[in-house]
């Protein structure tokens, strides 16, 4: 099994790395990962005290209902491996990997 790339016009080879994981607990919520995401792939969810997901609304109305913000995927399938996410993330909160063929 090999791992899918594409040959760039230059003549390199190039593996994109698709969106797998999140790490929660290192993720502030800043929202710069989706700001800079093109395909939608990702989700800000707000945690409660039991760590269960909140829905985050548009008006920021809900702060009590949550403890604090973290991103999501919510599209994984959306994900054309980038890494944009990953490149602009202070806390590093991103795994990739590359997709096997």
């Amino acid at each position: 099994m090999s791992n899918f790339s594409i040959t760039m016009p230059s003549g390199e080879t190039w593996t994109p790395t698709f969106v797998q994981a999140i790490n929660e607990e290192k993720c502030i919520g800043c929202g710069r990962c989706f700001r800079v995401c093109p395909r939608g792939v990702l989700e800000l969810v707000g945690l409660d005290d039991e760590g269960h997901r909140v829905a985050v609304g548009d008006d920021d109305d809900d702060d009590g209902e949550y403890e604090k913000k973290v991103m999501t995927i919510a599209h994984q399938e959306m994900c054309i491996g980038c890494t944009a996410c990953a490149k602009i993330c202070p806390k590093k909160c991103y795994t990739h990997a590359a997709a096997a063929v």
